[in-house]
């Protein structure tokens, strides 16, 4: 079963093997600071999902060296992606905005800027900055929206409705913007048609790419409480190469698959704990697309 994957696409785009630079920008979100809630959606770590990222006590040019240092066995002669993945990277002044990423785009084996965001998170002037960055180096706005359907979205206090999405899609692809989406496989109460339904609905909206995120149950999260009660299991390996490839089957061909899996911090991952062996995953997973 061929999809079209994150690597490929990269290669396509700019002729050679490019890595992603995790980078803390120092933001929080409205889901931690009060505006929403102050816990933070039910599932997210203390790094706010940006446990890989550099530390944000070091400025941007400092955290792409380490994280170019970090690499550096794994690339050669290839270039980088300036990815701000930690908490909600447009929730900050507008001026703060255009400093970082600026700064991160400044190098000359930086290709692209990436920038994983609330789609609540995206006013008019931060719309105007990313049209202008654009300009200059391709622009990916990655969107946390995990799932369509509402009682999920409740569940993990995700603080904004499926319209709210629907309408920062429209505002990226009207400027331009490459638009990624996330969405999580195994959230408690959702079955298989549910997660299906998610991905069809998104590859609709008009997105350029996708990211398919194993859920993790990770320590000192809400999510975990629920998960040592008993309020719900997760999905074994081989039910989740199930549901994978029934997503791939509906994802089009020109929608870019950015992810099929992720791995959680193993020193902070409570389950699935099959899913610290990431390579092994990913190689069962396209071992089964490939039959």
């Amino acid at each position: 079963m061929k999809y079209y994957s994150l690597n490929n696409y990269l290669r396509d785009t700019f002729g050679c093997k490019v890595y992603k630079l995790s980078l803390n920008g120092g933001f929080t979100c409205p889901n931690r600071d009060g505006s929403i809630d102050t816990r933070g959606c039910i599932f997210c770590s203390k790094g706010g999902s940006g446990d890989f990222a550099e530390s944000p006590l070091l400025s941007i040019s400092e955290q792409i060296e380490a994280g170019k240092k970090r690499v550096e066995n794994k690339i050669k002669d290839g270039k980088y992606i300036a990815y701000f993945q930690a908490f909600t990277n447009t929730y900050a002044p507008v001026e703060v905005l255009r400093q970082k990423f600026t700064e991160a785009m400044e190098s000359e084996d930086i290709v692209a800027l990436s920038v994983a965001t609330r789609p609540d998170c995206l006013g008019d002037d931060v719309l105007k900055l990313l049209a202008e960055l654009n300009k200059i180096k391709p622009v990916f706005v990655e969107l946390g929206l995990q799932t369509i359907h509402q009682k999920t979205a409740d569940y993990i206090r995700r603080g904004y409705t499926l319209e709210v999405y629907d309408e920062a899609v429209k505002n990226l692809k009207s400027i331009g913007i490459n638009t990624v989406v996330h969405i999580i496989i195994g959230l408690p109460g959702e079955s298989k048609d549910d997660i299906l339904e998610t991905v069809h609905y998104v590859c609709k909206s008009g997105i350029d790419g996708i990211k398919l995120q194993l859920l993790h149950v990770i320590k000192g999260t809400d999510l975990e409480k629920d998960y040592n009660s008993g309020k719900f299991t997760l999905p074994s390996l081989d039910e989740y190469i199930d549901i994978i490839k029934s997503c791939v089957e509906i994802i089009p061909e020109g929608v870019v698959i950015h992810r099929l899996t992720g791995d959680g911090a193993k020193k902070d991952l409570v389950a699935p704990l099959w899913s610290a062996d990431k390579k092994n995953v990913l190689n069962k997973i396209n071992k089964a697309l490939n039959e």
